[in-house]
Order: C-alpha cells, then sequence, then structure tokens
C-alpha cells in the first residue's frame, strides 16, 4: 500500500515579524507516514502541537511551551454560537465567563478575573475600565482570527496585571504578496432575534498591505421558560478596522484604528410586587431592537502603530498604542446621561528577540502605559485618576537535545495611582491620595517530550498586581450590577506563587491533558456584602482583602476509534479558599462551578487534496458540492456549586444542570472550489431554566409567586451562520 504523511491545513497563530507572517497560515505538513483510506487521525491531533505560540519568549511551538496554553483556531471561532468574543472561548478548559445580560462577558481564567486577566488586541492591551462587572471587552468578535490563551502568571512581557492570565486576541494575518480576498458573513439567532453581518477585504501589492471590516450586530431581550422577555437585555454593536502597512525585506510598518460602539440596555430585575412578572417601560415589547431607559453607550475607539525590525540576531519590535473608551450610563432620559466615564490610554511596548543559537533564545523588553480618566457625568462611582506605569523584563529559553525545554525570566514594575478629590453638595465624595507600587516577579519551567506520546511540563512562577481605582477608591452605584461599592484607600498589592504540572498525550486512537496547578495569592482583593444599605434599592458592597489559596486541574480525553469519530471530553475545577477564615467566609466568592463538557462528532464527508490516496483523483472532489461536512452533539454539565462566600448574603448556592446541544455544518463548493460555510447550532435544546453561577442577574429581585430570585440565563437558541469567501 502506499505510504504517505497526510498534509493537514493548521491556522497558526499571529507571529510578530514579518518574515513570520509569511508562515501564520502554515500546513506544518508531515510527511511518509503509512495512510489508509480513511485520515490519519494520529496527526490530526497532533497538529495543536505543532502551532506557535507567541506569549512566551517569542514564537515558541506549543510543544516546547513551559506553561499551559490553550488555542482556539480560526474554524473554532466560526463554528461557535456567541453573542460576544469572550461567549466565544468560554468553553475551553479553565475558563469561565463573568456575564450581566447577553452583551456583556468578561474572562474569567482558573478563578480569577477582572483586572487579573489581560486581554491582547492589536498587539497592545485592551483597556476599557475592566474593574466593573458590567464593563465587557470592547473588541469586534468577526474581527478576531484565533485566540492563544494562557493561563497563570509565566508571561513576563504582558505587565503586572496579568496574575491570572492572558487572553490575545489575534486578528487575521496579513495576506500574501499580490493577494486580495473579500470576506461575507452573517448569522442569525432565534431566542434573542439576534442579526449580524460583517463584510471585509484585504490584499497584499507589493509589499503595502491593507484590511478593511465593517460589523453590525443587533439583538432584541431574550427570553427563558421562567422569566419570558427579560426587558433591558436587547443591545446594538458597531464595529469598523482599518488596517494599512507596508511588508518588506527589512521587517513591517502597520497602522491599525479600530472604532467599537456597543449600546446595552440594562437589566434591573425589577419586578411587579403582586404578579411577579418583570417590570418594563410602557409599550415595552420583547421582540423591539430599539434600547430602553435605562441603558449604556459604550465607545471605544483605538490608533496602533505596530514596528518590526528584521536584525542579523534577531528583530526589534515596537507598538505604540493609543485608546480612548467612553462609557455613558442613562437612566431617566434617553438624551441626557447621569454617568459618563472617558478613560485615555497610552502603551508603548519596546522588544528585543534574538534567534535562536546552539538552543538558547533570549528576549528583553520594556513596555508601560500612561492613563487619564475624568467624570464628566452628574453622577460618580470613581474619582477622577491619573496612572502612570512601566516594567522591565528579560527571559530566556534553552533547549537540551530533542527531549528537553528550559524557559525562565523575571520582571521589574512600578506603578504610581493618584485620586484626585471631590465635593458634592458640601460632602467629601472623594479625598486626593496617591499610591505607589513596585513589584518584582519571574518565573522558572521545563518541558521534557518524553518521547511521541507524552510530553510532561512544570512551571513555578510570581505574580504582581495592585489595587486598581475602584478596588482603592469606589463610592457610588453600579446601575448595571445594581450595587453600591466602597473603596478601601488601604488595600496592598497582590503577590501569588503558581506551580503548574502538565502532562499531555497523544497517540493514533486517544488524545489526552492533565493539567494541575497550585495558586498562593497574598492579599486577595475581593468584596463582599455588608449589612448597611447606603442607597435605597441598593445592595452595599464594601472591597476587602486576605491571604487566599486556589486549587485546582482542567483533564481532557479525546476518543478518536475511527477517522470520522471524535469524543472529546474536558474537566475543570478550582477550589478558592481564604486562608484563617470563618465558615461562612471559607471560599473565594464568585468562584466558578465545576464544569464538565463532551462533544459527540461525525464527520460525514472530508475531501482535500491532502487526504487523497491513490484511489482518489481530483475529480472526485469537482464533483462533490459538499465538503467538511459533520453533525456533533454536545453536553455542558455545570455541578452545583456550594463553595460560597455566605456571610451576609453576599452569595448564594447554585445548583447544578446540564445543557444539550446539537451542531452541524459544511462547505459548499463548486468544481472543487469553496464558495461558502455554513454552521447550525442548537444551544440549550432542551429550554433548561438555569442560572450561571458567574451571572450577576441571580441577585436581583425575588419573584413573590414563584419564590424564585433573580433573572435567568438564556432558553432555547438555534443559530444560523453563513461565511462567503471572495477570492478578487
Amino acid at each position: 500500500m502506499k505510504t504517505r504523511y497526510i498534509i493537514l491545513p493548521l491556522l497558526c497563530i499571529c507571529m510578530a515579524t514579518a518574515a513570520q507572517d509569511k508562515t501564520m497560515v502554515s500546513d506544518n505538513r508531515q510527511k511518509h507516514h503509512h495512510a489508509e483510506d480513511s485520515t490519519d487521525v494520529f496527526f490530526r491531533h497532533l497538529q495543536l502541537n505543532e502551532l506557535t505560540v507567541t506569549g512566551m519568549t517569542g514564537d515558541t511551538k506549543l510543544k516546547h511551551a513551559t506553561t499551559p496554553v490553550s488555542i482556539v483556531t480560526p474554524q473554532m471561532l466560526r463554528a461557535t454560537a456567541s453573542t460576544n468574543i469572550i461567549d466565544a472561548i468560554a468553553h475551553q478548559p479553565g475558563v469561565s465567563q463573568l456575564t450581566t445580560g447577553s452583551s456583556i462577558s468578561k474572562p474569567i481564567i482558573r478563578g480569577l478575573g477582572y483586572n487579573r486577566v489581560v486581554v491582547m488586541s492589536e498587539g497592545v492591551r485592551q483597556e476599557g475600565q475592566q474593574w466593573g462587572d458590567e464593563h465587557g471587552v470592547e473588541v469586534d468578535g468577526s474581527s478576531v482570527n484565533s485566540v492563544e490563551i494562557l493561563k497563570g502568571p509565566a508571561s513576563l512581557m504582558y505587565g503586572s496585571d496579568a496574575m491570572a492570565g492572558v487572553v490575545i486576541l489575534h486578528a487575521q494575518p496579513t495576506l500574501a504578496e499580490g493577494e486580495m480576498r473579500a470576506h461575507v458573513s452573517s448569522e442569525y439567532q432565534t431566542n434573542n432575534g439576534l442579526f449580524h453581518y460583517s463584510l471585509q477585504m484585504a490584499g497584499n501589492q507589493k509589499g503595502f498591505v491593507w484590511d478593511a471590516r465593517y460589523s453590525d450586530k443587533m439583538a432584541h431581550a431574550y427570553k427563558n421558560k421562567y422569566d419570558g422577555y427579560v426587558p433591558g437585555s436587547q443591545f446594538r454593536e458597531r464595529a469598523g478596522r482599518l488596517m494599512l502597512g507596508l511588508n518588506q525585506s527589512w521587517g513591517h510598518s502597520r497602522l491599525t484604528w479600530t472604532a467599537y460602539h456597543l449600546t446595552p440596555s440594562i437589566i434591573e430585575g425589577e419586578r411587579d410586587p403582586e404578579t411577579g412578572e418583570l417590570e418594563h417601560e410602557e409599550g415595552w415589547t420583547g421582540c423591539q431592537y430599539s434600547k430602553s431607559l435605562p441603558f449604556q453607550q459604550v465607545k471605544h475607539y483605538k490608533l496602533v502603530w505596530d514596528n518590526s525590525l528584521n536584525l542579523s540576531s534577531g528583530y526589534l519590535k515596537a507598538i505604540i498604542g493609543y485608546q480612548q473608551n467612553r462609557r455613558q450610563e442613562f437612566e431617566e432620559s434617553a438624551d441626557e446621561y447621569e454617568l459618563y466615564f472617558k478613560l485615555h490610554t497610552l502603551t508603548y511596548d519596546l522588544r528585543y528577540i534574538t534567534n535562536e543559537w546552539n538552543g538558547w533564545k533570549l528576549s528583553t523588553g520594556i513596555g508601560g502605559m500612561y492613563q487619564k480618566s475624568g467624570n464628566e457625568g452628574e453622577e460618580y462611582l470613581i474619582p477622577d485618576y491619573r496612572l502612570f506605569d512601566f516594567g522591565i523584563y528579560a527571559t530566556a529559553t534553552k533547549s537540551l537535545g530533542e527531549r528537553w525545554t528550559l524557559n525562565g525570566g523575571v520582571r521589574y514594575d512600578h506603578r504610581r495611582l493618584h485620586g484626585y478629590a471631590l465635593e458634592e453638595d458640601g460632602e467629601q465624595r472623594f479625598v486626593d491620595f496617591t499610591r505607589h507600587f513596585n513589584g518584582v516577579t519571574g518565573s522558572i519551567g521545563a518541558v521534557c517530550n518524553i518521547n511521541d506520546h507524552f510530553n510532561l511540563r512544570l512551571n513555578l512562577a510570581r505574580g504582581f498586581r495592585t489595587p486598581n481605582m475602584s478596588e482603592l477608591a469606589s463610592n457610588g452605584v453600579h446601575e448595571g450590577s445594581l450595587r453600591y461599592e466602597i473603596g478601601n484607600q488601604q488595600l496592598k498589592a497582590e503577590y501569588s506563587l503558581q506551580a503548574d504540572l502538565g502532562l499531555d498525550f497523544t497517540s493514533r486512537y486517544v488524545s489526552a491533558q492533565l493539567a494541575f496547578f497550585a495558586n498562593r495569592i497574598n492579599n486577595y482583593i475581593f468584596t463582599h456584602r455588608v449589612a448597611e444599605e447606603i442607597e435605597e434599592g441598593y445592595l452595599t458592597y464594601v472591597y476587602t482583602q486576605g491571604d487566599a489559596r486556589l486549587l485546582g486541574f482542567e483533564a481532557g480525553v479525546d476518543f478518536h476509534p475511527i477517522h470520522s469519530v471524535h469524543f472529546s471530553n474536558t474537566f475543570s475545577y478550582v477550589d478558592a479558599q481564604l486562608l484563617n477564615a470563618t465558615p461562612d467566609t471559607k471560599y473565594l466568592p464568585f468562584t466558578p462551578a465545576p464544569k464538565w463538557t463532551s462533544e459527540l462528532k461525525w464527520e460525514l464527508l472530508h475531501h482535500s487534496h491532502s487526504t487523497l490516496n491513490h484511489h482518489h483523483t481530483s475529480e472526485t472532489i469537482h464533483r462533490s458540492l459538499l465538503n467538511n461536512l459533520y453533525i456533533a452533539a454536545g453536553l455542558d454539565c455545570y455541578l452545583k456549586q456550594t463553595h460560597i462566600y455566605s456571610a451576609d448574603d453576599t452569595e448564594t448556592p447554585t445548583p447544578g444542570y446540564a445543557l444539550l446541544s446539537l451542531s452541524a455544518g459544511t462547505d459548499v463548493q463548486i468544481k472543487g472550489k469553496k464558495i461558502a460555510e455554513f454552521y447550525i447550532t442548537a444551544d440549550n435544546l432542551l429550554n433548561k431554566a438555569y442560572q450561571n453561577h458567574l451571572s450577576r442577574l441571580k441577585y436581583t429581585d425575588e419573584n413573590v409567586v414563584t419564590g424564585r430570585r433573580g433573572v435567568y440565563n438564556m432558553g432555547r437558541n438555534i443559530t444560523f451562520k453563513i461565511v462567503v469567501p471572495i477570492a478578487l
């Protein structure tokens, strides 16, 4: 029988240099392996080990990364039904989302979120007042080509706040010389009537590269079988992106501008005292797309200048970014805002990464940011403030033969925060204060490629995070999360020490991963509820801190007994406790529930030139209308969460639940050329009424008729999606 390797098209991660741009979309071909009439699944599952990740010392193959990294490929993003980009990646092991309705999601990595997670977009850290419960990530999901999720504080190049990890949102790679392409996509969701479309055109002519995109998304209120339509859950999102640049032999220089507008209504969760139904404006209907009071208006603008210079010994990279975030809240009138934050952020990053020599690869850099935040409304939550910080780091990677890779580094950070005083109606709302923070962090790790089947990883890292302005000085109402928050100017910086141990196994019929982590955090900052009611109708929360420890693991196994069938399972668990605490304050608040996900996938048709053997011809492909056809059934099972911070009714237990989904997708082709991709996904197929433990809407008013508290998550939702690539 003819022997050969199967060519596996792998969409790699966006690289840092122009030379690497040529390999951003890589085939990572394996050659001369025994092939049968079926696809060789062994190499299909080896593909993740061949992907390149960028978050460690420059560009590193995943199998050589000493810390846990998850990759969300372009195909996975296209096939996923979601309402925002964080929702799209929340199914990854160890990743959760804290939600306020369907339009606002915040990433949680191994039980840690808010300013402990750094989100990178267009090469710079996303800064948009992310300290707030109802403040999401202001990034157009359509502009994201792939996602890289680094778990833990081991990545030293992204700053002190990356204590939980880093979410890197990679844009579409630049095209090869002489290419021009357009791209049209659209989707519709049945539950909330979400309609979305995105138009993109990109090209590369003699090294001049460009990429332009416009996206529009709108949704009316979502519904579930307990609440019916949920007033205030409708939203509108519009976004644009334009990139212009040069790709040359010396490197590249690119200028990218993005604009993001989101108008989410606010779910108040107030109920009629007699019927128990959710209250809404007079004349409101669940199927209306227009906003209703109260609502937010969020505008985020970003300008990034990305430069890379190829040198004989490596490359030098410089990125300068400016961001402006405007966040307004309208409560009584659609023409007059009550709350208005305006945040200006200037970031800079200069790094040098060497080529590999004698197994060594070095990286060093300096970066930081300047922020200016002001209040321009009539209501206040945090004071005006200025922030300045910088950090300097160095990392090294050493390869010892074919099996061992060592990685380590050190970083120093300095941050200065200044909050300005404010008097309101003759009373002191905020006082003038300045805080300085300094921290030294580092990591050391190793990965051993034991053989062709086993990889063993071990890493030890120290993290550092300063308290943000909300934690230090907040004094006001969070309208979107229905709470009054009080800061604490005496808070200390957080320090963590995290150990990671991981084992990967890959064989012809089974792929498995197991990752353990132990994290000790000194001065962990969190909010807890107090009985005092400062403003009527709002629960009061204050910031405090204590020492904490988090233990957990992620496990995954994928059985593929035949080429067309995959049965994958993942399980994530984290136990987060305060040390030396009383029984009712033992557990950290808002810790994700244990999560088990399972999917059975059947690939009915998969024809490509890379999988042909001597029984197939290109004529077979030309006659086939469908390609890459699959159907899948999924089960997301969230176990009961009883590990709660129950003091003062800060948290309540959340019962377990299971959500069944069905999905299918296919490419449509004519004469072997793909003309479209179709996807259909049915989430929560059985229309289960449930509340996610991390949903802020759990704590809204009680239904006096049923005795149920809070607003429930979305019911059954069917998504239809089409993607049309156009070669120009």
